[in-house]
């Protein structure tokens, strides 16, 4: 059974799964989906990506109706990209906790403290942050961006700070960073991994930069959600406990189906915090609903989008 049939493994899910491709056809749509999305959602999209990869994808079609599954930010930067098309997201509360630690009063408010400084702000922010920011990055090109620039370059890095901690040690910057955090990397646990690594000795660690630096330094791989993947397409390894939202083991999975792929823990065993509760609130019923609707509809302000389309722009260039 492939893992698109392991996905719709129950009647309902198979019959929404139709509906949707009906939908599409009709409405001239195309679904994209981030990495960390339910394994049926993954299933039926069009094009699965990390956060780049949306970005990229979303500015090159040619559909009139752009459904993101993914969260509010991801949505936001497909309507900034793509101003002219109807872009959906199927759950509106689905929000994201980095993005939400750097408030866009509080975040120009520290811009205006350090006006010297160049703004390279992370793909996770809202419109509002983006249209404070010179470049946006995503944890994939932040590194080849950030060496870009000349190595005197002032700059303040928002708003993840592990990603931002991680950066700085790789390029011997000494990066201005906004304290925010993603609540899943922020709380996977050391000891937990390394008791893993006890049970399965031959497995390789894959770490995401969002996670905090003492699980960085026993990695064997640091990467984006992208790049993780095609260390495991291209590793010898059999085994490996992967240290990012548990969602990207769909694609894992299909891509290297003899290989085995172990989710590492979160301090807290009481909660699936390897899990991100915004990603899992999109649901198949909810992208049908959401093309059958239209609604709800991904907005930006026109003033702030005019703002946050240059600093998107220029990462695109660079990377």
């Amino acid at each position: 059974m492939d893992s698109k049939s392991k996905a719709l493994n129950t009647p309902e899910l198979k019959a929404l799964a139709e509906e949707i491709e009906v939908l599409k056809k009709e409405k001239n749509a195309v679904i994209m989906a981030h990495y960390y999305q339910r394994d049926e959602v993954q299933a039926i999209a069009d094009f699965i990506g990390d956060s780049l990869a949306l970005a990229r994808m979303a500015e090159k079609t040619d559909a009139k109706v752009i459904v993101m599954c993914g969260v509010h930010f991801m949505g936001e930067t497909a309507k900034i990209l793509c101003p002219d098309r109807t872009v959906l997201i199927p759950d509106a509360s689905a929000g994201c906790s980095l993005a939400d630690s750097c408030d866009p009063v509080e975040f120009e408010k520290f811009v205006s403290q350090h006006s010297d400084h160049t703004v390279i702000s992370y793909v996770n922010t809202s419109a509002a942050v983006k249209a404070l920011t010179d470049i946006v990055v995503t944890s994939g090109n932040a590194r080849k961006i950030v060496e870009s620039l000349p190595e005197d370059e002032k700059i303040i890095f928002g708003p993840d700070h592990n990603l931002g901690e991680y950066i700085n040690s790789v390029t011997g910057r000494s990066m201005l960073l906004w304290n925010g955090a993603c609540h899943v990397h922020d709380r996977f646990s050391l000891q937990a991994i390394i008791d893993m690594k006890k049970e399965h000795p031959g497995a390789k660690v894959l770490v995401h930069p969002e996670c905090r630096r003492p699980l960085q330094l026993i990695a064997d791989k640091v990467g984006s959600t992208a790049a993780l993947l095609d260390f495991a397409r291209s590793d010898s390894a059999k085994e490996y406990i992967v240290v990012t939202e548990s969602g990207i083991l769909f694609e894992m999975r299909r891509e290297c189906p003899e290989k085995t792929f172990l989710p590492a823990p979160a301090e807290d065993s009481e909660c699936q915090c390897n899990e991100c509760d915004f990603m899992k609130m999109i649901t198949l019923r909810k992208v049908r609903d959401c093309l059958r609707d239209g609604y709800p509809e991904i907005k930006v302000d026109p003033e702030i989008a005019a703002k946050a389309v240059r600093p998107i722009e220029r990462m695109l260039e660079l990377s």
